[in-house]
């Protein structure tokens, strides 16, 4: 039973990691959208 809550308890801290670094990403890209968007008009682009 040790064994298995030690297991688990690694198990979340992973996912509490790679939900840290999914919103950092997130974060990032939501402040290069506008950007990217402007670049995108001056182009031409439809976006």
């Amino acid at each position: 039973m040790e064994y298995r809550i030690r297991e688990l308890e690694r198990q979340l801290g992973r996912k509490t990691l790679e939900v840290e670094i999914l919103k950092q990403a997130l974060e990032k890209s939501q402040a290069r959208k506008p950007t990217l968007l402007a670049q995108s008009q001056l182009k031409g682009g439809s976006r």
